[in-house]
């Protein structure tokens, strides 16, 4: 009923106004002057309006699982961090084994943690991802600084050597650095895993992980993870404004 109500208003409201333009020429001195003021304060909120409106839906969507995706892609995901806000956005003093959600650990061997990691809500025009992961590293004396995804049981279902895993990922850090990606995949008592280099220097990098060299159990494959491995990463900051994983079969020669 509040609704009806509301749109019936709005349409009176809109139809008056349609007639004070309608009748502007002829109308009286005084009442011309009235409407101008009373449009004048109105256009001042509508202006606010269209602004904050227009930066918002300028935004990337929430939730949304909208990116490129190879041909014969069979499974896509963008984890929870980079698609929604978290419960715990952000984590100071990070410890050597420090979790943002189910899916998401970082873990280091620094002694002394100098580390700080936040999410964040992108807000560049090329971003198709609603958030990213701000990563500030100050002294780090450790060997290791990962941050590990663990990926959906849906990756694993019906995965063969067959298929080629894809990561791309949207990055940007102040100084460089060397960053690895591993993918892991348990079947069985066994893990094995394929490793490729990530160029720091460049905003998009796109990773295709090849099964087919290794000695996988197609029948028991459990579990399979991403560990994004940081080398000498002190005095940087690192945004990883978006990741996002496919799986998807090798072309026919």
């Amino acid at each position: 009923m509040g609704r009806i109500l509301e749109r019936y208003l709005h349409r009176k409201t809109f139809a008056r106004w349609r007639r004070a333009v309608q009748d502007a020429a002829e109308a009286p001195i005084p009442q011309l002057r009235q409407q101008r003021d009373e449009a004048r304060r109105l256009r001042a909120q509508l202006d606010r309006l269209i602004q904050e409106s227009t930066e918002r839906l300028s935004l990337p969507l929430v939730g949304s699982q909208q990116f490129p995706k190879p041909l014969g892609t069979d499974w896509c995901w963008r984890p929870d961090l980079w698609r929604g806000p978290l419960a715990r956005p952000g984590i100071a003093s990070v410890a050597r084994k420090a979790s943002f959600d189910h899916q998401v650990t970082i873990f280091h061997d620094c002694p002394l943690s100098e580390i700080s990691a936040r999410q964040a809500r992108n807000t560049d025009d090329r971003d198709l991802a609603a958030f990213g992961l701000n990563l500030e590293i100050f002294g780090f004396s450790g060997s290791f600084l990962s941050l590990s995804l663990d990926l959906p049981p849906e990756a694993a279902q019906g995965l063969t050597r067959q298929h080629l895993m894809r990561i791309d990922a949207l990055l940007e850090a102040e100084r460089p650095l060397e960053m690895t990606a591993r993918l892991n995949v348990q079947h069985g008592p066994n893990t094995d895993f394929v490793v490729r280099s990530l160029d720091i220097s460049a905003p998009l990098n796109a990773l295709d992980f090849d099964l087919a060299k290794l000695p996988l159990n197609e029948r028991r494959i459990d579990k399979i993870w991403l560990d994004l491995v940081l080398t000498n990463p002190a005095m940087n900051r690192i945004t990883l404004r978006d990741l996002t994983l496919c799986r998807h079969h090798r072309a026919d020669l």
